[in-house]
């Protein structure tokens, strides 16, 4: 049974690690740089599959969090502060719908991972209480 909660449990952790990304994407969905450069760009998480080798057990595993390539965006406002020669402002690259989106099945996953914790505990309470 103990695999059974490791491998919930790294599904709950990689769930938290792309919810804060999420979550990072959306605060800064509004910003604006003077260049390109310095502009925000979204994060992802990368995920694996990672086996166990005796009992050829598979669970995720978090690579790393990298930039998304996205570009940021440009808009013309020769009055910002953040303004570069020519008048724009370069924008966060982030598309606030796909990251809702995200958000809402990562929880779902999350919520899933939580279920089969709770079911696999029921079963092993139960377990125990029919051994006595």
């Amino acid at each position: 049974m103990g695999g059974i909660f490791d491998i919930a449990g790294r599904a709950m952790s990689a769930q938290l690690v792309r919810l804060n990304t999420i979550a990072s994407n959306l605060a800064n969905a509004g910003a604006v740089a003077g260049d390109r450069a310095s502009a925000y760009r979204p994060l992802k998480p990368v995920f694996a599959t990672l086996y166990e080798g005796a009992s050829g057990r598979a669970t995720v595993g978090v690579l790393g969090v990298v930039k998304a390539a996205a570009e940021p965006g440009r808009r013309h406002e020769p009055g910002h502060p953040l303004a570069d020669a020519d008048g724009y402002v370069h924008t966060a690259a982030v598309d606030v719908n796909a990251e809702l989106v995200e958000l809402v099945e990562t929880a779902r996953q999350y919520q899933n991972s939580v279920e089969v914790l709770e079911t696999a505990k029921s079963l092993t309470l139960e377990t125990l209480r029919l051994g006595r």
